[in-house]
C-alpha cells in the first residue's frame, strides 16, 4: 500500500520543481524530503528520481504516480470537507486569490452574502495578479482564484484547474473631467500611466496604442489602480481602466 504522505511530497516536488522549495512548503529539510522519496521508491518498486547536476527531475514512472496523486488528492480533499461541513451549510477554510481591482468591485459585498448564507465558512483572501494565482491555485496553495483575461492576451490553462466566466467589464479611456483627449488617437501626446510590464494588461494597453498609430509616452508605472485614477483625476495622465475600478 502506498503512502499518502509520500506520494503528497511527490506531487509537490512535480509542482515546485526543487527539493529545498518542496520542503519548505511542508516544512521539512531537504534529506527528509530525499528520505520520503526514496521509501516511496521501495514502497512501489520504481525509480521515481533521475539526478541532474544539482537538481532532480522525475522518471516517466514518477509522472505516472503523479497523476494518480492529483485524483486522491482531490478525492482527500472532498471528504475531509464533507466531514467538516454540517447538514446544513459548508464549513472549513477557503483560500480565495483575487486581483485589486476586483476586490475593490465585488469583495466587500461577497463576503457579506458569504457571511450570511454560510456562517460556518471561513474565507482567507489574498490579493494576487492572474498569472501567479492561477499557478498557486494549481499548487494548492489558493482554492479559489478570480482572474482576469484581455483580448488576444490569453493566460496559461491548468487542465486540472475548472474555470467559470463570471463576468465581462469594459476597460475603458479614463482622462481628467477638463480633458479634451475623447478618443484613444487623441491621447497621442498625452502622458500615460499603465502598470508595469509583468501584467497582462500593460501589453494589452500598448497594442490598444500601437493599433491606434502611436507610441505610449508612459511616464507612471504603478500596479496600485487606484494610484491610476488619482494621477488621471488631477489631470497627471490618461490612462485605460477597467469598469471595476
Amino acid at each position: 500500500m502506498l503512502d499518502v504522505r509520500k506520494l503528497r511530497v511527490l506531487q509537490e516536488l512535480s509542482a515546485r520543481g526543487t527539493l529545498a522549495e518542496t520542503a519548505d512548503v511542508l516544512g521539512y529539510t531537504p534529506s527528509a524530503v530525499s528520505q520520503q522519496l526514496t521509501a516511496l521508491e521501495k514502497e512501489c518498486g520504481h525509480r521515481l528520481l533521475l539526478k541532474q547536476g544539482r537538481t532532480v527531475a522525475l522518471t516517466p514512472k514518477a509522472r505516472i504516480l503523479v497523476e494518480h496523486t492529483e485524483k486522491i488528492l482531490h478525492e482527500l480533499t472532498l471528504a475531509q470537507t464533507a466531514l467538516e461541513s454540517t447538514d446544513d451549510s459548508p464549513a472549513g477554510t477557503v483560500r480565495l486569490a483575487i486581483f485589486q481591482t476586483a476586490a475593490m468591485a465585488l469583495l466587500t459585498d461577497t463576503l457579506e452574502a458569504l457571511a450570511e448564507t454560510h456562517p460556518d465558512l471561513k474565507v482567507e483572501v489574498l490579493q494576487r495578479e492572474p498569472e501567479a494565482a492561477l499557478e498557486h491555485t494549481y499548487m494548492r496553495d489558493v482554492d479559489l482564484v478570480i482572474a482576469e483575461q484581455y483580448p488576444h492576451h490569453a493566460v496559461r490553462e491548468f487542465a486540472e484547474l475548472d474555470s467559470r466566466p463570471l463576468n465581462e467589464d469594459p476597460v475603458m479611456l479614463a482622462v481628467a473631467p477638463e480633458s479634451e483627449v475623447y478618443s484613444i488617437a487623441d491621447a497621442a501626446n498625452a502622458p500615460w500611466v499603465m502598470e508595469t510590464r509583468s501584467n497582462a494588461s500593460r501589453s494589452w494597453a500598448e497594442h490598444v496604442c500601437r493599433s491606434a498609430g502611436f507610441e505610449p509616452d508612459v511616464r507612471f508605472e504603478f500596479d496600485d489602480v487606484r494610484t491610476h485614477i488619482d494621477l488621471v483625476e488631477c489631470g497627471q495622465a490618461v490612462g485605460l481602466l477597467p469598469g471595476f475600478a
